[in-house]
């Protein structure tokens, strides 16, 4: 183990808990992190090594946890503006802007919401996995607007992500769509993964290959060859919304990638210089997972697509 490593030890308080619960109340560590450091084979019970969750182990019995130091975060800290709609000691509530990527990844190691962030918490941050980043639980495109919640505490990255997993976050999504569906209102159900043509690209998959998904739609507004759309979203994949609104024949107007806006509105979105797909994160809503309350957001629609569905109303009353 390495130099710089910490040891926690201890006792087994009360017997008949599994392990990460025990070790989770002995140490203050975060379930998540027991499990990721049982994995790595850095806690023993009884001078033995173990890797078992699950293990049920008696009360009494001694522990120790070998800590190692958090591993560098390549981004750094940036003073760049964030619309912030709610934080506490515990969590923040972002309203990204379009244009505006999450999480650096190689060959874009700044200008993100997670160099904002750094700046912003001060390192007050999550650090499950023990890795010194922000605690992204979720992500929305970088072209897509809207909120997006971020753990600040392992107990908070935690409980949000039990919320995200067992799909009980509320979460709602402004769309323009070309074309109009045909039914007012209905459910997408579609397995999404990795396009085998194209890296870049999510696609529908049979199921069994890719992540279950499902989208509620409803037509807010039809206009002439266009619609307003609201997407609630049961489970969330990469791409999910824009995916499934393709796969029914009503890709989102702007978007570069699955689909090609109609001919008659592109002078529209070249004028307006609207090169996003118009999606919109617009309500945000959870248990807090500290306090147990229930907290619930709302973003209006931002400039730019208020500005494009403004003219696109303009054309069906000519």
């Amino acid at each position: 183990m390495g130099g710089n490593d910490s040891i926690i030890s201890g006792v087994i308080a009360a017997g008949g808990q599994r392990l990460d619960r025990a070790l989770a109340d002995a140490s203050g560590l975060s379930r998540e992190r027991v499990k990721a450091l049982l994995g790595e084979g850095r806690i023993t019970l009884a001078g033995k090594a173990v890797s078992q969750a699950s293990l049920k182990p008696a009360e009494g019995t001694a522990f120790a946890i070998d800590l190692p130091p958090a591993a560098p975060l390549e981004a750094e800290a940036q003073d760049i503006p964030l619309s912030i709609a709610y934080e506490d000691e515990h969590l923040i509530v972002v309203d990204k802007p379009a244009g505006l990527v999450v999480h650096p990844a190689a060959g874009n190691l700044d200008g993100t919401l997670v160099n904002a962030l750094l700046h912003h918490c001060a390192g007050q941050l999550s650090g499950i996995g023990g890795v010194a980043r922000p605690g992204i639980v979720h992500r929305i495109d970088k072209d897509t607007s809207g909120l997006l919640v971020v753990a600040k505490s392992d107990a908070a990255h935690e409980g949000l992500a039990k919320q995200f997993a067992d799909h009980s976050i509320e979460r709602a999504y402004f769309a323009i769509t070309a074309g109009v569906p045909k039914a007012i209102a209905g459910t997408i159900r579609g397995a999404i993964a990795r396009s085998t043509h194209d890296r870049k690209k999510m696609a529908l998959v049979e199921d069994g290959r890719g992540k279950h998904a499902v989208t509620h739609y409803r037509v807010l507004e039809a206009l002439d060859g266009a619609a307003l759309v609201e997407c609630r979203l049961e489970t969330g994949r990469t791409h999910q919304v824009r995916v499934h609104l393709a796969s029914i024949g009503h890709a989102l107007l702007g978007d570069p990638v699955y689909g090609r806006a109609p001919t008659r509105f592109r002078p529209l979105l070249g004028r307006l210089s609207f090169h996003r797909q118009a999606l919109h994160a617009a309500v945000l809503g959870f248990i807090h997972p500290v306090s147990g309350t229930a907290l619930r957001f709302a973003s209006e629609m931002p400039r730019d697509m208020g500005e494009l569905l403004e003219n696109l109303r303009g054309l069906r009353s000519d």
